[in-house]
């Protein structure tokens, strides 16, 4: 019986090929990969911290597109922006008066020359718990303890500026930047709250009364003023008439016929009418139903003459 025998050619240039081009495309993928993971894109309003096996080698990487080895350093993103950190606490005033839900809000950002510092101390990610909390109610309750309830009242601009300047001086050389504090609720018992509202208002409405009071001798004075002003513009008024009467008298006394220089001077140019015949003869200041009275006056003069 004859046997056939089957042989396969496993190295023939097809096979050859194919090989080639996967073993290509593999490669290729490869070095894709390891170029893809050779950058790092570090976001605006965020500062890139660069690991070397675990270690900081970089804590400045600037926003944008950033290379690192693959495998071997890694970046991570810090937010750099401004942030609010709140918190509701209850305090004491040195008064004794229990302050509850005492509302604190506390603006920051971080340091960006102090970021190793802070990671390799706390971690980012511990800095509310072991920084932010315990400071911010410590500091907060300690200023609050050195004033009393109605001062807190009426001056909690200054209670914050002092607990603003503390967390300052706290937590800036930790690498947080403090810029802004608020105490945003103060809440007491409702009879202390009623106290100092009276003492408010009664502050209020002494005050108004003063600006009343203030008021009135401003008018006063204004009232004075105007007299004053009224005598002396009356007595520049009589001293000119004065000078004017004296140097009319003097012009006199130089020379006699300046009074009729003065009736020319003053004549307004209207001529005086004459009533009755040749002897005293009337002179009619004004015409019409004066002069009708004067000619009755003068006939009957003249009838009582005959």
């Amino acid at each position: 019986m004859a046997t056939t025998k089957f042989t396969t050619e496993n190295n023939s240039p097809s096979r050859k090929k194919y090989s080639f081009w996967v073993l290509l495309g593999v490669i290729t993928v490869v070095v894709l990969i390891i170029l893809f993971n050779c950058f790092s894109v570090v976001n605006e309003g965020y500062i890139g911290v660069k690991y070397q096996f675990g270690k900081i080698v970089s804590s400045d990487l600037s926003a944008g597109l950033n290379c690192h080895i693959p495998f071997i350093e890694e970046i991570e993103q810090v937010d750099i922006r401004e942030q609010i950190y709140s918190v509701q606490t209850d305090a004491y005033t040195s008064d004794t008066q229990t302050v509850d839900n005492l509302g604190l809000k506390l603006n920051y950002y971080y340091d960006g020359t102090k970021l190793p510092e802070i990671i390799r101390s706390i971690g980012i990610s511990n800095v509310e718990t072991k920084l932010l909390v315990p400071n911010v109610a410590k500091i907060s309750k300690d200023e609050i303890g050195k004033v009393k309830a109605e001062d807190l009242v009426q001056n909690r601009s200054d209670v914050q500026n002092a607990i603003y300047e503390s967390l300052k001086k706290t937590l800036e050389p930790q690498g947080i930047i403090v810029t802004a504090f608020a105490i945003e609720n103060l809440a007491f018992e409702d009879a202390f709250e009623q106290s100092i509202q009276a003492k408010v208002i009664a502050a209020q409405d002494a005050l108004k009364m003063q600006n009343k009071t203030a008021e009135k001798e401003e008018e006063a004075k204004q009232k004075v003023i105007a007299a004053q002003a009224d005598a002396d513009s009356q007595k520049i008024k009589a001293d000119a008439e004065a000078y004017a009467i004296q140097a009319v008298q003097e012009q006199l006394a130089k020379s006699p016929n300046y009074i009729d220089y003065l009736k020319v001077n003053n004549w307004d140019g209207v001529l005086p009418q004459a009533i009755g015949t040749e002897v005293n003869p009337f002179i009619a200041l004004d015409g019409g139903a004066s002069s009708g009275s004067s000619n009755s006056t003068v006939t009957s003069t003249a009838t009582d003459a005959e």
